[in-house]
């Protein structure tokens, strides 16, 4: 009898000493290495992701307060997917096998068409694509609605940058000037400033025992429109960069302190978003994608 992985059929891809792995269920990056050294915290083909690591969030990221929200002036209620928050979180696209669309030794592009679901009454077509270059991998995420009713629209993906070792002495640069200050279940209730506070990281600085699930703005981005959160060793003899393009205005980062076992702290979520938590609740940077409208977001990682 032949055993099926908890995430589907396993999609590689191999190019410029890079090797990236992807999976069936959820389109999700599982594992990312260069030179055999990897450059995410992935997991095992014989285990589901912890803590949605490597997936794509769509059509929305974080989490929905109550799972309730308005579009357009019709109230609507999602599914409670986070029981002990009490939210609806991370969409729906990482519990469905995706379709291969294309597939080479170097790109992979993964569909999946979302037909309506409880609190989202729409049809998008989605696709995921994978591709390794000189510097790394990129990822191109898309969306076109396909139905006959404008649809709310948000992206986020859900990657765990590593150095091999624990994140104590890691050194991280994030170039984000504003932090959001949530609540008890994770909701946002106030834009802060990260001048004199814990969570100024725009000068390079050791993680230590700072404890994060904290969505960043406010984004500094370089001559080429791309915004860089880097991750290296304390002697800064190699490290590991996130980059993401134009339209992803939210970072969220997320130290990985609730998880169990080897996984806790074991990697540093850099979570690229096109919007803030409960964005479908507060409207905020939320794309209304009209039928036959498509909308696009780059994002990649790659060593430092």
């Amino acid at each position: 009898m032949t055993t099926i992985a908890p995430t589907g059929a396993q999609h590689t891809i191999e190019a410029h000493g890079f090797r990236a792995v992807v999976t069936e269920v959820g389109a999700g990056l599982r594992s990312l290495t260069h030179e055999d050294r990897p450059l995410i915290a992935g997991f095992p083909e014989d285990e589901p992701p912890y803590g949605s690591a490597g997936l794509p969030l769509l059509p929305w990221p974080n989490r929905v307060e109550d799972g309730r929200y308005e579009f357009e002036g019709q109230a609507r209620q999602l599914a409670l997917t986070e029981p002990r928050t009490g939210n609806a979180a991370h969409g729906f696209s990482r519990s469905f096998p995706w379709r291969v669309v294309s597939h080479d030794d170097k790109a992979l592009t993964l569909g999946l068409r979302l037909f309506p679901q409880i609190g989202y009454p729409h049809i998008l077509d989605l696709s995921v694509t994978y591709s390794l270059g000189a510097a790394g991998l990129e990822v191109e995420i898309a969306a076109r609605n396909s139905g006959s009713t404008p649809a709310p629209y948000g992206f986020g993906a859900h990657p765990y940058l590593t150095l091999g070792e624990p994140l104590e002495g890691a050194v991280l640069e994030l170039p984000a000037g504003q932090w959001l200050e949530v609540n008890d279940r994770k909701i946002p209730v106030g834009r802060r400033d990260v001048e004199g506070t814990g969570y100024d990281f725009r000068a390079a600085r050791p993680i230590g025992a700072a404890s994060l699930d904290t969505a960043f703005t406010g984004l500094t981005r370089g001559a080429d429109g791309l915004v860089r959160v880097r991750l290296t060793t304390g002697d800064g003899s190699r490290g590991v960069e996130l980059w993401a393009a134009e339209g992803v205005e939210w970072l969220q980062l997320f130290t990985g302190d609730t998880l169990a076992g080897p996984y806790r702290r074991g990697g540093l979520a850099v979570e690229p978003m096109s919007c803030p938590p409960n964005a479908f609740r507060t409207g905020e940077d939320v794309i209304r994608l009209a039928p036959g409208d498509h909308v696009s977001h780059r994002w990649g990682i790659g060593p430092i």
